[in-house]
């Protein structure tokens, strides 16, 4: 089948016209339009063409992309728009298939999460035939264009897929350099992709697999880098998984002074310190409400708890769909502590809170 996806090198250019088209649709996404004017995967909606269960508690999907479509960079992820008894709920998951792919079809796999809507549904209800809405990828947890002579990858749990598609893609181009990759799960039902992370490392032998049954063996941990990678301080080191374990990569690559060195994806913000749940009152301006919120509650999960529905997507701060503007007051990044307090200052709903009374065009 001819690959008619656009470049990577046209992303820039879409995007901004994304973002221009947003502005017009709020609070809807101009993708959200799209897909009830269209009824087949020309009009912003992939369909699901295969569904796997690698293990008991993921779901992995198959999903043919509308027609002209952006090609992703490996490590990349998607926003899905999924319809749950009448209500659409967006997530955004990592692509976990190589760019290379020719076939029209990119792939994602989803961990059920506990309490988790719209991780229940894919893993439990979801159907062959399905249609979602997508957007176009986007992140920036990627390769570079020139590879390093050597590369260290540390994930745990659904933290392997970005680095699936990572690796899917330089198996594909035939430039697959010295690569030490420290996978960790419960135990080895419960790896994601094992078997083809296995079968990779088998192919190449410049590949080392350190696979870590952390039921068996203990969460792995910065202590145990010079035994699974001699000379980690010299590689480009790429690593998603749970928070602890990305924080505490973080600090010790910040100790050793190569912090730049370390490139990092999380699923979830980092949970905000303990001490900061100060009340404050805030006032969404374009809504007309005004609600109590709390210095640790994030202004997104303020906004639907008080029954409204603003757009969002990732949750965690990346793909910016849930900015808005603050027109008054001062918010305060809950990953990094930042208080903004400047009127006009753009707002990502989904990592700010409240840090005294403000009000928001929302």
């Amino acid at each position: 089948m001819a690959d008619d996806r656009l470049p990577a090198a046209t992303l820039n250019s879409a995007r901004w016209l994304q973002r221009a088209a947003g502005a017009l649709t709020w609070p809807l996404n101009p993708s959200d339009y799209l897909g009830a004017l269209f009824a087949d995967t020309a009009g912003g909606n992939a369909v699901v063409e295969r569904i796997g269960h690698p293990t008991l508690d993921a779901v992995t999907l198959t999903l043919r992309v509308p027609r002209g479509f952006p090609r992703h960079r490996a490590g990349q992820f998607v926003r899905l728009g999924v319809d749950i008894d009448g209500v659409r709920h967006s997530r955004c998951y990592s692509i976990a298939s190589a760019p290379e792919r020719d076939d029209g079809c990119i792939e994602i796999t989803a961990k059920a999460i506990a309490g988790g809507r719209v991780s229940a549904h894919l893993n439990e209800l979801l159907r062959v035939g399905a249609r979602l809405q997508i957007d176009a990828p986007a992140g920036d947890f990627v390769l570079p264009e020139w590879l390093p002579e050597r590369l260290l990858f540390i994930t745990a749990g659904s933290g392997i897929t970005p680095v699936m598609g990572m690796l899917r893609s330089l198996d594909a181009r035939g430039t697959v350099p010295e690569v030490t990759l420290v996978h960790a799960a419960p135990d080895a039902a419960s790896m994601i992709y094992g078997d083809e992370l296995a079968a990779f490392a088998a192919r190449h032998p410049q590949v080392t697999l350190h696979r870590v049954y952390t039921r068996a063996q203990g969460r792995f941990d910065v202590s145990q880098l010079d035994a699974v990678c001699e000379g980690w301080a010299g590689c480009e080191t790429w690593a998603c998984g749970p928070d602890a374990l990305l924080q505490q990569l973080e600090d010790h690559w910040q100790q050793a002074g190569i912090g730049a060195r370390l490139h990092t994806e999380r699923f979830r913000p980092r949970l905000p310190q303990a001490g900061d749940a100060t009340a404050a009152r805030v006032q969404f301006l374009r809504s007309a409400r005004v609600v109590d919120g709390r210095g640790d509650q994030p202004v997104l999960d303020l906004a639907e708890l008080n029954g409204l529905s603003p757009a969002h997507g990732c949750r965690m701060g990346i793909c910016h769909t849930c900015n808005t503007t603050l027109v008054s007051g001062c918010v305060r990044d809950l990953r990094t502590g930042e208080v903004l307090n400047e009127a006009g200052s753009i707002v990502q709903t989904c990592i700010c809170a409240a840090a005294g009374d403000c009000e928001l065009d929302l």
